[in-house]
């Protein structure tokens, strides 16, 4: 069964779970060919290990608070932060507090018309 994602021109919460945080879990709000969007739900404690992705990335916290190793260089995120990582920019994030971020994946380019 597949998950489902939003469609174009639905309206997508992304307000802050609060009391609801420990309860829900990491969704992804948006899949197509060029883009992902997803909601990652992270508890106090836990780490997301080093990777990378090809694409332009933006993380924002919405919740909580992270700190985000960009390429060797910590970053402190709390709610209202983001931050923008070039393609294939090694990563990492450990939750200070229960937190979700919004991570936004540019999967690859479409070609523009001449």
């Amino acid at each position: 069964m597949a998950i489902p994602h939003a469609k174009p021109g639905e309206v997508i919460d992304v307000r802050p779970l609060e009391t609801r945080l420990k309860e829900r879990v990491t969704t992804t709000l948006i899949k197509t060919d060029a883009l992902e969007v997803l909601r990652l739900v992270i508890p106090a404690g836990t780490r997301i290990a080093r990777h990378q992705v090809p694409g332009e990335i933006t993380v924002q916290c919405l919740e909580g608070q992270v700190v985000f190793d960009a390429g060797g260089t910590d970053r402190d995120l709390a709610a209202g932060d983001m931050l923008f990582l070039d393609g294939g920019t090694p990563h990492a994030l450990d939750a200070v507090k229960d937190s979700s971020v919004l991570v936004t994946i540019l999967l690859h380019h479409k070609p523009t018309a001449p």
